[in-house]
């Protein structure tokens, strides 16, 4: 019997995207990176986004809870995770559109190559400050640091354990260190289903003085997320 919920995770996982990915989900052109000073990835796990924006020439930078552990230990989780939630993927493939990615093995590779170059990065990028380690929803970094901040893969995924408070605030912290705008992507949950507060969510964004727009975007792999929230100061 199919599960028409989604899969089902018991932590937030340590999986990341490659620049390539970062590109299609946030529906970014590429020469626009070169614009800001900085691109902040927040909160990246072991995206490769910076790693390969830095090997382009582009000024970027990642933070994450777990960025005060050493490349190893990252490298061991993520290998971990990426086995574990495509084993629950496996079981909801009816839930997944097969367009960007073939197959199973297609996207897991995917998986295993950000990691991979974030592992190769992490420890020099690290002591070179382009690896800081930082919990929502305070961050580490000075008002309008960033000219672009992009969010992954964290706030509405995990809707079901990070509550409306959360999500505001980080959001607002989000914008408080962007000169430009953020960019947060997916707008939908485990269970597939877009995240229930986000009316409520704009609303208290708006009343901060915090544009809410959302966009649809050129990539979809759990079905129906194919759309980013965007940001922007007033």
């Amino acid at each position: 019997m199919k599960n028409h919920e989604g899969i089902e995770l018991d932590r937030i996982v340590f999986i990341g995207r490659t620049f390539g990915e970062y590109l299609a989900m946030f529906d970014l052109d590429e020469s626009g990176l070169g614009k800001g000073p900085v691109v902040l990835d927040c909160a990246a796990g072991p995206s490769s986004f910076t790693a390969e924006a830095r090997a382009r020439g582009y000024d970027a930078v990642a933070c994450d809870v777990l960025y005060d552990l050493p490349a190893e230990t990252l490298a061991d989780k993520g290998c971990r995770d990426v086995e574990e939630v495509f084993q629950k993927v496996d079981g909801v493939p009816h839930l997944y559109v097969w367009t960007y990615y073939t197959d199973r093995d297609h996207v897991t590779a995917f998986r295993h190559e950000s990691l991979k170059r974030f592992t190769a990065d992490y420890a020099c990028g690290r002591g070179e400050g382009r690896y800081v380690r930082a919990a929502l929803p305070r961050l580490p970094f000075a008002d309008r640091m960033f000219s672009l901040v992009l969010s992954s893969h964290f706030l509405f995924l995990y809707g079901d354990r990070l509550d409306l408070e959360f999500h505001v605030a980080s959001l607002k912290e989000m914008v408080r260190v962007a000169s430009g705008e953020v960019r947060v992507f997916p707008l939908q949950g485990l269970d597939a289903k877009p995240y229930p507060h986000m009316d409520a969510l704009i609303v208290s964004l708006n009343a901060e003085g915090i544009e809410t727009e959302i966009i649809e975007v050129p990539f979809e792999f759990q079905k129906g997320s194919n759309k980013v929230l965007r940001l922007l100061r007033r």
